[in-house]
């Protein structure tokens, strides 16, 4: 398994906006999160959001970006436009909902699939909402501290 990006946002873009234009807080790549046992990210919009918090940390599968951008014809568009902070590959997310799994020697818990809502088609592209289904990535709390960097492998 190896983590390729890392992104953290400091507001939402899309939480609080139905039925309203998309926010613009922007998507910023880091070379590493800063991961607070559960809190979540510092610097993320989701730090400190609320007691037990399902989504403290995201994951996206590199292996499912490839095969949308595939599926809907999309280059143009990077794994940013899913606002999940951590970009894997060699991970198959679904499976670690309800479990505890480790990466880069951090311990997390995933609570839930991160379900692709309408704006998916809009932030990626037509069509993204229904090709995510069941794939659309994984929210996790933290269990321990300490911090993920990009290249790294567990």
């Amino acid at each position: 398994m190896e983590v390729l990006n890392l992104f953290i946002s400091t507001g939402h873009n899309y939480v609080g906006h139905h039925g309203k234009p998309a926010g613009t807080s922007v998507i910023t790549e880091v070379d590493r999160i800063d991961c607070v046992a559960g809190r979540g990210i510092k610097g993320d919009r989701y730090f400190d959001h609320k007691e037990n918090f399902l989504g403290q940390i995201t994951f996206f599968a590199d292996e499912v970006y490839q095969q949308l951008k595939q599926e809907l014809g999309i280059e143009d568009r990077p794994p940013s436009a899913f606002r999940r902070n951590v970009i894997v590959r060699g991970l198959d997310l679904n499976a670690l909902v309800g479990k505890e799994f480790e990466v880069q020697g951090l311990r997390f818990r995933g609570t839930e699939e991160c379900r692709p809502c309408y704006w998916m088609d809009q932030a990626f592209g037509p069509g993204a909402e229904d090709a995510m289904h069941n794939r659309g990535g994984l929210r996790a709390q933290i269990l321990t501290d300490g911090f993920l960097v990009t290249g790294g492998s567990s």
